[in-house]
């Protein structure tokens, strides 16, 4: 059914609850920064926060983590649905199992319902990635695992809080679960407090312009999205259109797969189907509520609609995400640990290229795929055990657009610019650990008239006892897809890899990896650029010029992947010209 185009508010008080709206949320991110206790949420901000209405529809996306976000709207109904009636007014929801609509089990999720006059109002949503959740390996990424059991300790929809009252037991059950229980408890006080946060400015609200108002300012801005993405679709022509992307073997020797993403388009609404090979003994396999998420990106990141981002911007979208047991709608126990990145950057890019096909003026180069790292050990200063997911480690390369250049540093594509590195000294102050690099690569963006993004190199030492790493992610053999014909010859220099330094010997591993370094060693984890827009021979000589002065390009690949020769600092004409086939 079509919203009516009327707004039944007047225009002032529809901004002004708008504004709390957006407020509450922001509000909600910044008290998970200041009180989480680890890395990964107060220096990295992989969390992300939502608000829903009773029904529940999200009414507010925070702009945070788009892996998150996505996954939170079948989530959110799982949990609504499996209590049921038995909810009340001070209960507070524990959730993380991908087979309840989660999307991996390290994004554990918080859900607090908000209660008005004795009456089911509103949820306050926060869902962070802990720094671990049980299981045989650190930071819950395990490459040998075969089923999900072998992964992490998987929460189903529980009470932690009951009636106002805090479960101590059910608690203590899921944190003797983890290691660095201190940072786990710390995380979960974060969570708790944004909800509580969420709830107390809600409440503040409907008691300042009263029930009816409010939700009616809701169900506008609901409608007000809807309209957005309905004027979008049907600007489209008209049709059906396929997108297919390689998901690449990140070292379980399975092979490559394809993805493959069919959009059919009929007037203002479309249907997505989407085409995977079934579901495989390694940790890449996505569940439904994941797999939303990489079809909901890839669908943002073609539409590039404005504010307001609700559950209204998907009312015309369907999806069939084909049979169960397969890589893009797993089926227990499959392992899925990785997903959130593999296979979902591949599934965005599927879909992302579906809609591109329809209208090639949208056309944009893909982000670096992420390819990180997770550090474990024990900390000799406190003599307590210490893991986490560094965040710095993926950070990737954006593509390149119509318009202009990729932005450095910005990926991956699943978290879409909303990820931060941290501060290297903070990262050194809270683990044992000494950082030697962590720089833009040259040569890393993709080659086009308009230059990918670079990718990141991290560079890592333990500082007393040995450390384990653990590899995770792909896109270390294929580059992000460059668009409107861009290519690059230089390709070992664009795509991820881990660089293993032990007594004078260099080692290069390209797949996911369980690695024990000790102090002396180091691992230097590197992240691909974004892919490259327009012919590479078309970008401007001087642009290339300044590319190389400033240690994106060398000279190299200013010949090899630009066509134009550098000697001393300056441009070879001459030679360029040859190169570039008389081009200027």
């Amino acid at each position: 059914m079509k919203p009516s185009r009327k707004s039944k508010v007047d225009p002032i008080t529809l901004s002004v609850v708008r504004g709390v709206l957006e407020t509450t949320q922001r509000e909600m991110t910044l008290t998970l920064e200041k009180t989480a206790r680890s890395s990964v949420f107060n220096l990295a901000h992989d969390y992300s926060t939502a608000l829903f209405n009773a029904k529940p529809e999200m009414i507010l996306q925070g702009q945070d983590i788009p892996i998150h976000l996505g996954s939170l709207i079948p989530a959110m109904k799982a949990v609504a649905r499996y209590f049921g009636d038995d909810i009340h007014d001070g209960d507070l929801i524990l959730h993380n199992d991908p087979a309840f609509g989660g999307s991996h089990a390290i994004d554990t999720c918080m859900y607090k319902p908000v209660f008005y006059k004795g009456k089911l109002a509103y949820w306050t949503v926060c869902k962070g990635h802990l720094t671990d959740i049980g299981g045989p390996v650190p930071a819950g990424y395990n490459p040998n695992a075969k089923e999900i059991y072998a992964e992490c300790l998987r929460i189903p929809p529980v009470k932690i809080w009951d009636k106002g009252k805090p479960r101590n037991d059910v608690l203590n059950m899921i944190f003797t679960n983890m290691r660095a229980r201190r940072d786990q408890e710390g995380d979960f006080n974060a969570l708790i407090g944004a909800c509580q946060v969420g709830e107390r400015n809600l409440l503040a609200i409907v008691d300042k312009y009263g029930a009816a108002t409010v939700d009616t300012c809701i169900d506008e801005l609901l409608n007000m999205a809807d309209r957005h993405m309905r004027s979008l679709i049907k600007s489209v022509p008209d049709g059906t259109y396929s997108g297919t992307a390689i998901l690449e073997d990140a070292g379980h020797g399975l092979g490559d797969f394809e993805i493959t993403a069919t959009v059919k388009i009929k007037g203002d609404s479309c249907h997505i189907a989407i085409k995977s090979p079934p579901q495989v003994p390694y940790f890449i396999n996505s569940y439904e509520g994941n797999s939303h998420s990489g079809v909901y990106l890839g669908l943002m990141m073609f539409a590039a609609l404005p504010p307001p981002y609700n559950e209204g911007l998907y009312r015309c979208v369907s999806i069939d995400f084909g049979p169960k047991g397969t890589l893009c709608n797993a089926a227990e126990p499959a392992p899925h640990m990785n997903c959130t990145t593999t296979p979902m950057e591949t599934l965005t890019d599927a879909v992302r290229l579906a809609f591109e096909k329809a209208m090639p003026s949208k056309v944009a180069a893909s982000w670096g795929h992420a390819n990180g790292l997770n550090i474990a050990g024990r900390d000799e200063r406190s003599g307590e055990e210490f893991v986490t997911m560094v965040l710095a480690t993926i950070i990737s390369g954006g593509g390149a657009t119509p318009q202009q250049d990729g932005w450095h540093a910005v990926g991956p594509e699943c978290c879409f610019g909303a990820l931060t590195s941290g501060d290297v000294e903070l990262l050194e102050y809270s683990y044992p650990i000494i950082i030697h690099r962590y720089s833009l690569m040259t040569d890393s963006g993709g080659a086009g008239k308009y230059r990918g993004g670079s990718g990141t190199a991290w560079e890592v030492e333990p500082l007393y006892k040995d450390m384990l790493c653990i590899g995770f992610g792909e896109g270390r053999r294929i580059p992000a897809m460059g668009a409107a014909g861009a290519t690059s010859k230089l390709i070992d220099t664009k795509v991820g890899r881990v660089e293993l330094k032990r007594k004078g010997k260099t080692d290069v591993e390209r797949k996911n990896i369980l690695q024990t370094i000790q102090p002396g060693e180091t691992i230097t984890n590197m992240n691909p650029g974004g892919g490259g827009y327009g012919n590479p021979h078309e970008r401007p000589i001087d642009k290339v010029l300044w590319d190389v002065k400033n240690g994106l390009v060398s000279i190299k690949g200013a010949r090899e992947d630009y066509g134009v020769v550098i000697s001393n600092g300056t441009v070879d004409q001459d030679a360029t010209n040859t190169l570039r086939g008389g081009a200027q």
